[in-house]
């Protein structure tokens, strides 16, 4: 990869406060606490763990999607102030799946108004945990780009009592977070209880624009556990959320986002020398979203849509798990299950809400989906330092449309339906072999993988509007075949801590979306099967300069090519650098985050994912944000930091258009907040 003048300026102002305060070295920690998270770094084989309730640069996170964008290689997809689109490594989407608590959920909005990660509020989980690449096959189908897992753990304690810890958030553009979580029992029983509340006005970018914004999200989930022992868990849980959200990029703003949840969860450890471990999870999701004109908006009547209008899709989603982890011997172990989801969707929409509401009629279903899939994972201990990881996970994908018209945006009538009442069935094959080496010299680890995935079509792909280039429908889309290769290091020591990720990934049947396609007089949506090639990786450094000092550098680029047209594959974002140096002292911290992205010239207009197309060449731009902290007192503290500190106006090269608005100026993408000043305050009691 060509070293960019960006990368070598950022390469050079580390280097240069390295050699600047190196001379202390000699006083340094034994490896410092992240108290203020700029960077989450991968200390596993091609796993990131971290923990959400970890204060953080930039401004704390209110969704899942927003605290993804902190590790590297994440980006996310703005479309207003709240609900964006992760991608990872240039695939966004199904491409990555997002579990929240072992459990599938997807949206019911038809333009991703609610991808899974608008119903996660971070810190109301214990962990996030990022397996980057089809290397693994015991989470679920179609980890293409990475599987992203939000979870919390059984609370079993010691002995009886209670504990609770929460946050309070306060922002510029009146922006509130607040969350509380509350677990007590017994050491055989306990009841948890969280509940989270999130709100903001319209932001302003860095010139001053308003960007139509703002938001409301609330969320309430509770669990009680029976633990009779320290090897057995069960646990039924629940969830209730909702909100609304204003959208910059389209003529429509989420009015509703209710979501009800339950799970069921058993787990039971040690149940022989063969038998290391049983699980088994049971759960129900659904969604019930409302976009509508009027709402969030002043109404302004369009050719579109000439009255107030509705859309209300919902979505049921059910699955289960269960997974058995043998003891083959000392030096092998072995994972044996299998899982399931079925989900169908339904809509209801009206185009003159005063005369015709929309819930008054009746819902209509236009898609179903069932899969079961089964795996086999096996570790095996080579010797003291190395091991080989692998599975294979075969999935019976089963889809049925059930739409008898489709209606494109651009006609004025609905049309039959060419592949109504279809099913199609599709037996998918996944699986991958990693070699994993501990250095004897050092604490280093090198590691290889070879993983293949095939993705099944999602919902967005071939339902929601969506044509092929020869046909209304695009049902009959071929599934992506994923082939990648993953290799790398981690380096781990008490000052100095590396790790480098590379991958290469052949793509057959890419379903690249392509909009505003001339079909005869009209324009057209489409899906269609590209091969494909995308490459890169992630590097990350992290040095304990000097007693209470320290320094990270993160890095990351992905290239994609679009094999079949011969040109630029779309929605990859540009070479991204950021450094931060931070001082803590165990009661006072402080640090500054230099966050510098590159120009990108490689595009391919009006062609992307199902959340967004290329728009055009975007400039690069930088971005300096500070940070401070205070303990207070043992369990309570106080951070607070300036964001975009020089007030630069900018907008990310993955985004969406701006759309035009009543009251609002429009620009060609989303912008980015200007200087945002905010200040949290973490508490926690046992």
């Amino acid at each position: 990869m060509k070293l960019r003048p960006l990368a070598a300026a950022l390469a050079c102002a580390h280097a240069l406060i390295l050699a600047s305060l190196d001379a202390h070295a000699s006083h340094a920690d034994e490896g410092l606490e992240e108290i203020i998270v700029t960077a989450v770094h991968m200390r596993k084989p091609l796993q990131v763990t971290t923990d959400p309730a970890l204060p953080r640069q930039p401004l704390p996170a209110h969704d899942g999607a927003d605290y993804l964008k902190t590790i590297p290689g994440f980006n996310v997809i703005r479309k207003g102030g709240t609900d964006g689109d992760p991608m990872f490594r240039g695939m966004a989407a199904s491409r990555i799946n997002i579990l929240l608590d072992g459990e599938s959920l997807l949206g019911g909005c038809g333009m991703r108004m609610d991808p899974p990660t608008a119903y996660v509020f971070p810190e109301a989980y214990d962990r996030i945990t990022v397996i980057k690449g089809p290397q693994s096959v015991t989470h679920g189908p179609g980890n293409s780009a990475a599987t992203v897992m939000f979870e919390r753990d059984s609370k079993r304690l010691e002995e009886a009592g209670w504990k609770a810890n929460g946050s309070v958030t306060a922002a510029s553009f009146g922006r509130e977070d607040a969350v509380l979580h509350v677990v007590g029992g017994t050491p055989q029983a306990y009841a948890e209880l969280t509940g989270t509340h999130a709100q903001s006005d319209n932001y302003e970018d860095g010139s001053g624009t308003e960007v139509h914004s703002r938001y409301e999200r609330q969320s309430v989930n509770a669990a009680l556990g029976w633990t009779p022992d320290e090897n057995t868990s069960l646990e039924l849980s629940g969830a209730l959320s909702d909100g609304e959200a204003a959208y910059a990029d389209r003529m429509m703003d989420g009015a509703e986002f209710e979501r009800e949840n339950v799970g069921l969860k058993f787990r039971k450890d040690h149940l022989s020398e063969l038998v290391q471990q049983v699980e088994a999870q049971a759960y129900y999701n659904y969604i019930d979203h409302v976009m509508d004109n009027y709402s969030l908006r002043d109404f302004t009547p369009s050719m579109m849509m000439p009255k107030p209008s509705a859309s209300n899709p919902d979505r049921e989603t059910t699955g289960g798990r269960l997974l058995t982890e043998l003891k083959l011997g000392e030096r092998t172990r072995a994972k044996l299950g299998l899982d399931t989801q079925a989900n169908e969707h339904a809509v209801r929409s009206t185009m003159n809400q005063p005369m015709m509401p929309y819930e008054r009629m009746d819902r209509i279903d236009d898609a179903r989906f069932d899969n079961l899939g089964v795996f086999a994972e096996v570790t095996r201990a080579l010797d003291e330092r190395s091991r080989l990881i692998g599975g294979l996970r075969l999935d019976d994908w089963e889809a049925r449309d059930q739409r008898a018209t489709i209606r494109n945006p651009m006609m004025m009538m609905a049309m039959p339906n060419p592949t109504a009442g279809e099913t199609r069935d599709d037996m998918l094959e996944s699986g991958f072999l990693r070699y994993e080496h501990d250095m004897q010299e050092r604490p280093v680890t090198v590691y290889a993988g070879l993983g293949h995935v095939e993705r099944f079509p999602d919902y967005w792909e071939i339902i929601s509007d969506k044509e092929s280039a020869t046909s209304l429908s695009a049902f009959e889309t071929d599934p992506e075949k994923n082939t990648q290769l993953d290799v790398g290091l981690i380096q781990r020591g008490a000052k100095v801590s590396t790790s480098v990720s590379l991958f290469y990934n052949d793509i057959e049947d890419y379903i690249l979306i392509e909009s505003n396609v001339r079909k005869g007089m009209r324009t057209a949506t489409i899906a269609r099967n590209v091969d494909a090639t995308t490459w890169g990786g992630e590097a990350g450094l992290s040095y304990a300069i000097a007693t209470n000092w320290k320094t990270d550098l993160t890095l990351a680029y992905t290239r994609g090519e679009n094999d079949t047209d011969d040109h630029a594959l779309a929605q990859q974002s540009p070479f991204e650098g950021r450094w931060s140096l931070n001082y803590d002292n165990g009661t006072w911290s402080a640090g500054a985050l230099v966050r510098l992205v590159d120009d990108q010239d490689r595009y391919a207009l009006n062609q992307g994912n199902i959340v967004g197309q290329d728009l055009g060449p975007t400039d690069g731009f930088g971005v300096l944000s500070l940070n401070g902290g205070w303990k207070i007192h043992e369990g309570v503290q106080l951070t607070a930091g300036v964001d975009n500190l020089l007030d630069e106006t900018y907008a990310e090269h993955i985004s969406r258009g701006g759309a035009m608005l009543a009251g609002f100026t429009q620009t060609e993408r989303v912008n980015e907040p200007g200087r945002t000043a905010w200040m949290k305050l973490s508490l926690a009691l046992d």
